[in-house]
């Protein structure tokens, strides 16, 4: 599954950075001229993702990418072969290590988000991962797509697209009541849903009455959530769940199975990224 492809413009800033003014040590040896083969290959069991930006590096700097090119998003064994470029060793030598350690951090966010992903449909086969924006910046595009490659969807791909109210936002309204907080919401965006985050069961209980769309359950346990879903769906129209703080591969099982519909998680960009290993070979 590949849900897009990193812009060009994106993938030169990243060889350029890493070769403002050529390689050194290439030049100096004097063996940019030959001929060469790039392979990469997964060292360990793994979803790849940005094979494809991978590949795309080598044609911007003149080189011939190969079958088989996995598709982001490919579950791979240990051993299996990516990505195979040829051509130049001067150009060889640049794209190496810039392609292997985007794919490398890539793969590293597609799989974490995979396990979460298992692990809450483990707990209720319905239920949806979503992570959050908290990706490290200058990375959204690199890190929404390994999201998507591991099953999950963007919580908020920034400030623009969503409404969600946090208790930071509420320290401002002067103890409105949610009611007329939602009603002022609905009224100036009408065609979005309201999220509002809580930390207690008490607001959790006012915000459900006030029929918010999805409520937030931050750093909550998953025998409060469970407390909150059932409140929740005692009602006429029954508020979604979310879950949120902390959310990762040992307890999303839990927290889906407690009836958050919803877990939200910043954890697979934080993830240790998994290792690619690559093969230079100069070819006759």
């Amino acid at each position: 599954m590949n849900p897009y492809q990193l812009p060009d413009g994106l993938l030169e800033s990243l060889l350029q950075e890493d070769t403002p003014c050529g390689d050194a040590t290439t030049f100096a040896l004097d063996i940019g001229q030959q001929t060469g083969q790039l392979i990469f290959r997964a060292r360990h069991d793994m979803m790849i993702c940005g094979s494809e930006e991978s590949g795309r590096m080598g044609e911007l700097r003149g080189l011939r990418a190969f079958p088989p090119l996995r598709e982001s998003g490919s579950q791979l064994k240990a051993g299996e072969e990516i990505l195979r470029l040829s051509g130049n060793a001067a150009k060889l030598h640049v794209v190496w290590k810039t392609a292997q350690t985007l794919m490398e951090c890539m793969s590293g966010v597609a799989s974490s988000t995979a396990a979460i992903v298992a692990a809450a449909r483990r707990g209720h086969p319905e239920s949806s991962v979503v992570c959050t924006r908290k990706n490290f910046p200058g990375t959204k595009a690199a890190a929404i797509k390994a999201v998507l490659c591991g099953g999950a969807a963007p919580h908020r791909l920034s400030l623009s697209e969503t409404l969600l109210i946090f208790p930071e936002h509420r320290a401002f309204l002067n103890d409105e009541s949610p009611e007329i907080t939602l009603q002022r919401l609905h009224r100036r965006w009408p065609e979005r849903a309201v999220i509002v985050e809580v930390d207690n069961e008490t607001e959790a209980r006012r915000w459900i009455d006030a029929r918010v769309d999805i409520l937030q359950l931050e750093k909550m346990s998953p025998d409060t959530v469970a407390q909150i879903a059932s409140y929740a769906r005692s009602h006429r129209h029954p508020t979604r769940i979310a879950a949120a703080g902390g959310i990762n591969a040992n307890n999303a099982e839990a927290y889906a199975q407690a009836g958050a519909q919803i877990l939200v998680t910043s954890a697979p960009y934080w993830a240790p990224p998994r290792d690619v290993a690559v093969t230079l070979l100069p070819l006759d």
